[in-house]
């Protein structure tokens, strides 16, 4: 029974996620939609610069793509949701494949984009507001947003999930273990259409790879964004140079 009752709370968590994630308001404000995906690019763009020399390192150029492309929210992120939310029902048929702090790490994971896509949706919605000619975004127009919202907490919390995951993906996801009973789940996931949230896991394990450790690259990553954080609320005028 107490298997049950675990399985119980982890299909809970993935659950109220996806309760968030679904009321956010872009997914019925074709506006708000544009605005956010603006958002999101201004802020890959900026991120690339800011990271420009860890990026082109070159253990790190896998793991800095799967960044920008998977774990920071966009379009990619609302396919692999979609499938996510088709699986839910089923999770625990899943379960028995799956290890189970390989389920935790992924959970992590979603958590942590789904963070970065309501707080790019506030940024987005204030814009609206502020700017309603839709000019494009500007370094400035970005800077005053966030300090009117103060979203200064969130961020640094966001960062603070993103260390945890670093250390949970060296932990759990090099294992030889996890990888076999990952591969072994190929067939399943073409069978039952779920390749967009397969690539999503598989890509990880391919980033992994040539790093050392995931943990150091993400505490690199890490550093250098808690300066930009502080230097915003600080009232610095050039946070992002």
């Amino acid at each position: 029974m107490a298997s049950n009752g675990a399985d119980m709370s982890k299909l809970a968590v993935l659950n109220d996620l996806f309760m968030t994630y679904q009321q956010l308001n872009y997914h019925h404000n074709p506006q708000l939609l544009q605005r956010l995906r603006d958002v999101q690019n201004w802020q890959k763009k900026r991120i690339i610069r800011s990271h420009a020399p860890q990026f082109k390192q070159k253990q790190n150029v896998l793991m800095a793509e799967y960044f920008m492309n998977r774990l920071y929210g966009g379009p990619d992120f609302d396919a692999l949701a979609a499938q996510i939310q088709r699986l839910l029902p089923k999770i625990h048929k899943a379960e028995k494949l799956i290890p189970e702090n390989a389920i935790k790490t992924g959970t992590a994971g979603v958590t942590l984009a789904i963070l970065a896509v309501q707080l790019d949706e506030e940024v987005a919605i204030q814009l609206l507001e502020d700017y309603p000619n839709n000019p494009a975004l500007t370094d400035e127009m970005m800077r005053l947003t966030y300090l009117k919202l103060n979203q200064g907490e969130n961020r640094l919390k966001q960062l603070r999930l993103l260390d945890e995951l670093g250390i949970s993906l060296d932990k759990y996801m090099r294992s030889f273990m996890v990888q076999a009973a990952f591969k072994m789940c190929k067939g399943a996931a073409a069978k039952y259409h779920f390749e967009v949230m397969y690539d999503f896991m598989q890509d990880g394990f391919l980033a992994l790879k040539p790093l050392k450790s995931a943990e150091k690259f993400v505490k690199e990553f890490t550093a250098i964004e808690r300066q930009i954080v502080d230097k915003v609320h600080a009232g610095d005028l050039n946070p992002f140079q």
